[in-house]
Formats: structure tokens, C-alpha cells, sequence
């Protein structure tokens, strides 16, 4: 990224090339380098990535994110903790990490549980997608402009020379229309979801629904069900506690939780559920993973604690992010 104190540097925009803004890291290089014994690599790769997120929320410049197109994972990780974030109708948004054995990061413990009520928990344990009108609603995303002005728009902010974001937004206020929800949008369950994702435990989260599908006619309640069984019973429960961690704590401290997280995963200690997981989805793509523990009452309390450990490794140590200025706001708070 371009340094903070170039006075020539107004704003970042961020696009991505093609049908996708960014689809996510690659897990699967990942786990390659677990399965012949380097875990490290992978440490390494996700430190890089966590710091240049905390980078971007902490951003004395404004950056524009154009999601023009698919957004999960590490995808969402450099976008979301931008001040600005402009979906279309090509837009697809996804944390689909509890079906590979691993846990919506990035930051996700932060930027989802400041989504409306408990539709982050809904969004990052079924995975679920999401168009650019259901960004916009929710405050995944901050604008929404048809694509077909992308071009204009970009050509004009990369004329301004201004890195006032009040300014900013009233540019692509210009370009910005408000697209109505469609009819079947998940956002109109809104109700339901706080109901049954609102619960302390997976299970009690599964209970809910299933008492909710007796009373309403709603495959779509049916559909969430077999989802969150057909995840890793370990990354629901440790996703579940750190998002509701992630509610009271600032995005440094997601970061470097998450960081201890990830790592407790890819040693595979605890459980292998993320080498499984790219194995049934990525590599074998037989789409059956295996999950060990199988079933979510055999992961006890016990168990997620331990992802939230320290990781007992010669010269492992906690995520340091860099040190930024007090006065610097963190762009995703304004906004979400």
C-alpha cells in the first residue's frame, strides 16, 4: 500500500480482475504444506495476511473496495476493513470456512458481530451467500452502484484531491442507487434468525430451528439445518465463541486471536478437520469430509478452550501487530 505520509496519495481503491474482487487465500497450498510436516509456512502466510488487514482498518487513507463480483475469505479480510465498500448486482459475499474444518478470520470475529442483531452469526457458521442488495443491507457493504457506472466512478475518484471521506461518500452517493431486496432475500428472516442464532450453544441453535421448521413452512429453515450438520462440529463451536468474543473486543484484538486460533488448527493437535475438509472440498472434491470429533457433543468446552490458548511451540509467539496512531480511526466502525 502506498505510505500514509505521501501527501500525493489521496485514496486506495481496491478491485479485483475478472469475475471475482477475491475468492480467498489459497488453503489449499496450506494444507500441502501441513501434510509434509510445515505448519510454519502457513503461520507465516496468515501473519502476512492478518497484519495487512489490520493495516487496512487502521488506514489513515480512505480505500475504496469495487466488489464487483466474489468475496469470501480472505477476499472479505481486504475489503471489509475499508471505509468504503461498493457492491453491484455482480456482487457474491461469502464466509463459507466452518465446510473446509476451518473458521471465518480476517478479522470476521469483528466485522460480523456488528452486522445487525445475529445475522453475522447466521453469515459466518452456515457460510451462507449473500447479493450485493443483502450487502448493502446489512452494512457488509456501504454503497451499492450498478457495474455499468464502475468506470465512470473510478475515473472521477481517481481525479479527486481530497481524502476527506465525507467528500468521498458524496461521490459515490452519486453513483449509488438503493436496490429493493428480492422476495425469497434471507434478510427478510431477520426474525428467525435473531430467534435461533441469538442461542449460547450450536446445539440449542439447531433445537431452535428445528422447532421453527414444525411450526413454519419454510424450506428455506431446512436448508440452514442440514448446512450447520454437514459442517465441522468443531470449527461451529470455536466460530460461535470467538465471534461472541469478537463483540466486545477492538479488530487488534480480533486479529491476534484469531491468529492463535488458526494456528491451534493447522498444527492439528486438537482436531485435523481443516486438512479433511480441503481434502473433501478442494482436492478429492468427493464433498464428504470426515469429521473428527463427529458429532458436536463430543466437542466439550474443554476442546474449544483449547483454541484459544497460547500454542505451545518452540519460538511460536502471539500475532504483534504494528503500532499505529491513537488518533486513527478504525474504518469499518463508521460504517457497520
Amino acid at each position: 500500500m502506498p505510505t500514509e505520509e505521501d501527501s500525493s496519495v489521496n485514496l486506495v481503491i481496491l478491485k479485483g480482475k475478472g469475475r471475482a474482487f477475491c475468492a480467498g487465500g489459497d488453503v489449499a497450498s496450506v494444507v500441502r504444506d501441513i501434510n509434509e510436516g510445515n505448519w510454519r509456512l502457513g503461520a507465516k502466510f496468515f501473519w502476512t495476511e492478518f497484519t495487512l488487514n489490520y493495516l487496512m482498518a487502521t488506514y489513515s487513507k480512505p480505500q475504496v473496495s469495487i466488489l464487483n463480483g466474489i468475496v469470501m475469505g480472505g477476499g472479505a479480510g481486504a475489503s471489509m476493513h475499508g471505509r468504503f465498500r461498493v457492491a453491484t448486482e455482480n456482487s457474491v459475499f461469502a464466509m463459507p470456512e466452518t465446510a473446509l474444518g476451518l473458521f471465518p478470520d480476517v478479522g470476521a470475529s469483528y466485522f460480523l458481530s456488528r452486522l445487525p442483531g445475529f445475522f453475522g452469526e447466521y453469515v459466518g457458521l452456515t457460510g451462507a451467500r449473500l447479493d450485493g442488495t443483502e450487502m448493502l443491507a446489512c452494512g457488509l457493504a456501504t454503497h451499492f452502484v450498478p457495474s455499468k457506472k464502475l468506470s465512470s466512478l473510478e475515473e472521477i475518484l481517481c481525479k479527486i484531491e481530497s481524502s476527506d471521506p465525507a467528500a468521498l461518500s458524496a461521490i459515490i452517493d452519486a453513483y449509488s442507487e438503493k436496490p429493493a431486496l428480492k422476495a425469497q432475500s434471507v434478510y427478510h428472516r431477520l426474525d428467525v434468525i435473531d430467534k435461533c442464532f441469538s442461542r449460547r450453544k450450536i446445539e440449542d441453535i439447531l433445537s431452535s430451528l428445528e422447532v421453527e421448521s414444525k411450526t413454519k413452512a419454510d424450506e428455506w429453515i431446512s436448508a440452514t439445518i442440514r448446512t450447520l450438520q454437514k459442517a465441522s462440529p468443531t470449527s461451529l463451536k470455536i466460530f460461535l465463541r470467538s465471534i461472541r468474543q469478537g463483540r466486545l473486543q477492538g479488530v487488534g484484538q480480533c486479529l491476534v486471536r484469531e491468529y492463535r486460533m488458526v494456528c491451534h488448527v493447522m498444527q492439528g493437535h486438537f482436531s485435523k478437520d481443516f486438512m479433511e475438509g480441503c481434502r473433501a472440498i478442494l482436492l478429492d472434491k468427493d464433498k464428504n469430509p470426515k469429521w473428527e470429533p463427529s458429532k458436536l457433543e463430543l466437542v466439550s468446552d474443554r476442546d474449544v478452550e483449547n483454541y484459544f490458548t497460547k500454542v505451545e511451540d518452540e519460538g511460536w509467539e502471539d500475532l504483534k501487530l504494528p503500532a499505529r496512531p491513537a488518533s486513527l480511526p478504525v474504518s469499518v466502525i463508521s460504517k457497520l
